[in-house]
C-alpha cells in the first residue's frame, strides 16, 4: 500500500525504460521511505481543507481558527525561541543516498518523498530533475516545505544507468504531458539542478503549449566554458586503482560550504558548523558514499552527458518562452554560473535571477537556501494559468518571519517605535489594542520619505496582533517594462513575501472581499519621494479613490499618522536639485520609463510619479511615532456612499484625521524624554535590551 501512489503515477505517465536499448513499458515500485499512499494524501487534504456552510464558516471552524490564531500569535511573539522547521541535515542526504545506491538498478524512475504527502488538492505538480549526482535527493532539505504546497516527484537516475540525454528529455516530457492531462489549467513546475536545468529547458522548448514554470539552479548550459571539460580526458586515462581519489577531485570543483566540508574530510578536520551535526564516523564515510555515487565510469558518463545536455539546451534556448527563476551561486567552482545567468536572462524573456553570493554549486543542500521562500518572494507560486496575488498568496512561516525580523532588527532597535491606537470609546492607548481584529480593515495614512515607517509597523502588527498588513504597492516592485538602471526586483522579495500586491482595482477588490487588512497610501510615490520642506505634507488626489470600494464590503477605515523621519535623516539632495543637472535629469527619465506609470490622468503634484533616489544625510536616530485613529465604520452605508458628495465628504474626513494624528504626534513627541537615542540606550542598559522604553504621557 505504501507504494500505491508511486505506481499509479508511473502507470499514468507511461514511464518507459530507457536503459540500454529496451523500450518496454515498466512500472517500478519504491520503498516505503520514498513513497506515500493515496490514503495518507486524502487524510491530509481532508484535515487542511476549509469548509463553508451557506456562506458562513461553521462555529466549530471559527472556534478552531481563533485557537490557532492565538497559538500562531504566541509563536510569532517568541521569535528568539523559533527554530528552523523540520529541515533535514546534510548527513541525512548522505544516509539516504547510501540506501538508494545499495539497491540501485533499473531505469530512471520517479519517487515521491514520504515528507511530501500533505499538500492540498489544488497544489501544482513539481518535478525535480537532479544534477550530476542523479539520486533525486538534491531537495532533501526542502521536502517538508515543498510538500505542503506542491505535488512533488523526484527523478532518480541509477548509478549504472546510461540513458542518453535525449531519452531523459522524452521521459520527463511524457510525465509533463500526463500531468497536464490530469490537471488542465494548472501549471507544472520543473526544478532543475545543473544537468536537470538543461533537461527542463529542452522540455520547455519542445512543449510551448504547456504551462510550465522553470526553477533552474546553476544550469549546466555553461559546461563548454567550465574547467570540468578537462576532466573527461583525464578520467578516460585514469586507472581503476585511483578510484578512491575521486572525492578529492570533486572537492576541487565544488563550492562553499560543501567544498569546505569535503576538503576538510580529506584533510581529516571536522568543520561541524559547515556540515551540520555529523559524527566522525559520518565524515569518514562521506568519501566512500561519493565514490559509490560517482564511480569513474559513471562520472565519465555524467560529464559526457553534461556536454551533450549543454549543447542541446543552448540550441533550443530561443524557443523557451515560459517563466524561469534562475538561482545562481556566487561561489560555484563547478560552472561559471554568475556569467551564465546574465546570458540566460537576456535569452529568456520571462526570467528572473536570484543570487546566493556565499553558496557553492550544490545550492539546495546549503543552510541558508530555502527554495520555498525564494519561490514565494519572487511571486512565482501560482495554482492557475495566471498569478493571483490574493488567492495564490501564502503567508510567511514563523521561521521565515523570524529571518525578516532579524534583517530589520536594527531598524526597530534604533527607532524604538511608539505605537498608539484608539479604543471604541475614544481612549488613546499605547499598543495596538484599538486595532480591529476582524477584517476587512483599510489602513490609510502618510507615507514617510522612502517608506521608512513600513518595517517597524508591519513587524509590530504581525508580532503583537498576528495581523498581516497587505500593502498596496507600486508596480515597480513586481515587474519592469524593460531592463535598465532600476534596482533589481530581488530587492523587493521581502515586501512580496509579507503580502504586498501591485496597485490595481481588481487586487484592491479581492483583498477587501477576502476580509484582509489592507495598507493604502493615497500619496503614493509622490509622498514617499517628497521634496525639501514637504515632510508630513499629504499629496492625495482631489477625488476619493477608495471610499466606495471600502463601503461595498463594510470595511473599517483606520486613519493613521507617522512622524519621525526628520529625526533620522535630513533631505539634502531632492528631486528639484537633481532635475537641474542634465545627466541626472536624463537618468530620472530613464528610471521612470522602466516602470508602469500611475495616475497619468491626474492633476497637480500627485501626477508627478518620476522615480529618483533622494540624497539623505543620516542623523543620530531619533524615534518613530505611530498614531492609529478611531476606526471609521462603513458597514450599512453602501447605498449612502454611492452619492459622490457624501463619498467625497468621508474621503476628506479621513484625510483630516490623518493630518490630526500627525499634528498630535508632533506636539506630543516634544515631551518624550526618550526621543533621542542616548536616553534610550541608557534605559535599556539598566532595564535590558528588550525592555519597552517609556514615552510621553497619554
Amino acid at each position: 500500500m505504501a507504494a500505491t501512489r508511486a505506481c499509479q503515477f508511473l502507470a499514468g505517465s507511461s514511464v518507459m525504460s530507457t536503459s540500454g536499448n529496451s523500450g518496454r513499458d515498466r512500472g517500478v515500485s519504491l520503498s516505503r521511505r520514498m513513497a506515500v499512499s493515496t490514503e495518507q494524501i486524502s487524510s491530509a487534504a481532508t484535515t487542511t481543507t476549509s469548509f463553508v456552510e451557506n456562506g458562513r464558516l461553521s462555529e466549530k471552524k471559527t472556534k478552531r481558527r481563533k485557537e490557532e490564531s492565538e497559538l500562531i500569535s504566541n509563536v510569532y511573539w517568541n521569535l528568539d525561541e523559533m527554530t528552523e522547521e523540520n529541515r533535514k541535515k546534510l548527513k541525512d542526504y548522505f544516509e539516504e543516498c547510501k540506501d538508494l545506491i545499495r539497491s540501485d538498478g533499473g531505469p530512471p524512475r520517479w519517487f515521491s518523498p514520504l515528507e511530501c504527502g500533505s499538500h492540498t488538492p489544488d497544489s501544482p505538480l513539481l518535478l525535480f530533475l537532479p544534477g550530476i549526482d542523479g539520486t533525486g535527493l538534491g531537495l532533501i532539505r526542502h521536502h517538508h516545505k515543498l510538500g505542503k504546497i506542491f505535488d512533488m516527484w523526484c527523478l532518480h537516475i541509477p548509478v549504472k544507468d546510461r540513458t542518453s540525454f535525449a531519452d531523459l528529455v522524452k521521459l520527463v516530457e511524457r510525465t509533463v504531458r500526463s500531468g497536464c492531462e490530469r490537471s488542465p489549467g494548472r501549471p507544472i513546475y520543473l526544478v532543475g539542478e545543473s544537468l536537470g536545468g538543461c533537461i527542463a529547458l529542452d522540455v520547455a522548448a519542445r512543449n510551448p503549449d504547456i504551462d510550465l514554470v522553470l526553477i533552474l539552479a546553476n544550469p549546466a548550459t555553461s559546461f563548454n566554458r567550465s574547467q570540468l571539460q578537462s576532466l573527461i580526458p583525464l578520467l578516460e586515462l585514469m586507472p581503476d586503482q585511483l578510484l578512491l581519489n575521486l572525492p578529492y577531485m570533486l572537492d576541487l570543483v565544488s563550492g562553499d560550504p560543501l567544498r569546505m566540508a569535503w576538503e576538510n574530510v580529506v584533510k581529516g578536520l571536522l568543520p561541524l558548523q559547515n556540515v551540520g551535526v555529523l559524527s566522525s564516523q559520518d565524515l569518514l564515510g562521506m568519501p566512500q558514499v561519493l565514490a559509490d555515487m560517482l564511480p569513474r565510469e559513471t562520472l565519465l558518463w555524467k560529464l559526457q552527458l553534461l556536454k551533450s545536455a549543454s549543447a542541446s539546451a543552448n540550441s533550443h534556448l530561443h524557443a523557451v518562452k515560459v517563466q524561469a527563476l534562475i538561482l545562481c551561486s556566487g561561489k560555484d567552482q563547478l560552472l561559471p554560473s554568475q556569467e551564465e545567468v546574465q546570458r540566460l536572462r537576456r535569452m529568456l524573456p520571462k526570467s528572473e535571477i536570484r543570487l546566493f553570493e556565499e553558496s557553492g554549486h550544490f545550492l539546495f543542500l546549503e543552510d541558508d537556501v530555502d527554495l520555498v521562500t525564494s519561490i514565494k518572494g519572487a511571486s512565482f507560486y501560482r495554482r492557475g494559468k495566471y498569478l493571483d496575488y490574493v488567492s495564490d498568496y501564502i503567508p510567511p512561516t514563523p521561521y521565515e518571519f523570524k529571518k525578516i525580523y532579524e534583517s530589520n532588527r536594527w531598524v526597530v532597535a534604533a527607532t524604538s517605535p511608539v505605537m498608539l491606537s484608539t479604543l471604541e470609546d475614544g481612549e488613546v492607548v499605547r499598543g495596538l489594542a484599538g486595532i480591529p481584529s476582524e477584517g476587512p480593515v483599510l489602513y490609510v495614512g502618510y507615507h514617510m520619505l522612502l517608506g521608512f515607517e513600513l518595517a517597524p509597523m508591519v513587524i509590530q502588527f504581525f508580532m503583537e496582533r498576528n495581523i498581516l498588513l497587505r500593502g498596496i504597492a507600486h508596480p515597480m516592485m513586481f515587474f519592469r517594462l524593460r531592463e535598465g538602471n532600476m534596482v533589481d526586483l530581488a530587492a523587493f522579495d521581502t515586501f512580496r513575501l509579507m503580502g504586498a500586491v501591485p496597485v490595481s482595482g481588481p487586487n484592491f477588490y479581492k483583498l477587501l472581499s477576502s476580509k484582509s487588512h489592507v495598507l493604502l497610501y493615497p500619496g503614493g510615490v509622490r509622498e514617499a519621494l517628497h521634496r525639501k520642506g514637504e515632510e508630513y505634507k499629504l499629496f492625495w488626489p482631489e477625488r476619493s479613490e477608495f471610499v466606495r470600494m471600502a463601503s461595498r464590503f463594510g470595511t473599517k477605515i483606520v486613519p493613521f499618522g507617522v512622524v519621525g523621519e526628520d529625526d533620522v535623516g535630513e533631505l539634502v539632495f531632492d528631486y528639484n536639485d537633481q532635475m537641474h543637472i542634465p545627466p541626472l535629469r536624463s537618468f530620472i527619465k530613464e528610471l521612470t520609463e522602466e516602470s508602469v506609470q500611475l495616475r497619468t490622468d491626474a492633476n497637480g503634484e500627485v501626477s508627478n510619479q518620476d522615480v529618483h533616489l533622494p540624497g539623505v544625510l543620516p542623523k543620530l536616530p531619533g524615534r518613530f511615532y505611530y498614531y492609529f485613529g478611531k476606526p471609521i465604520e462603513t458597514e450599512g452605508r453602501k447605498q449612502e456612499l454611492r452619492n459622490s458628495e457624501i463619498s467625497q465628504e468621508l474621503y476628506l474626513h479621513v484625510k483630516s484625521e490623518v493630518e490630526r494624528c500627525m499634528a498630535y504626534l508632533k506636539e506630543k513627541r516634544e515631551k518624550d524624554p526618550y526621543r533621542n537615542l542616548l536616553p534610550r540606550l541608557l534605559y535599556r542598559a539598566t532595564h535590558g535590551f528588550t525592555a519597552e522604553v517609556p514615552t510621553f504621557e497619554l
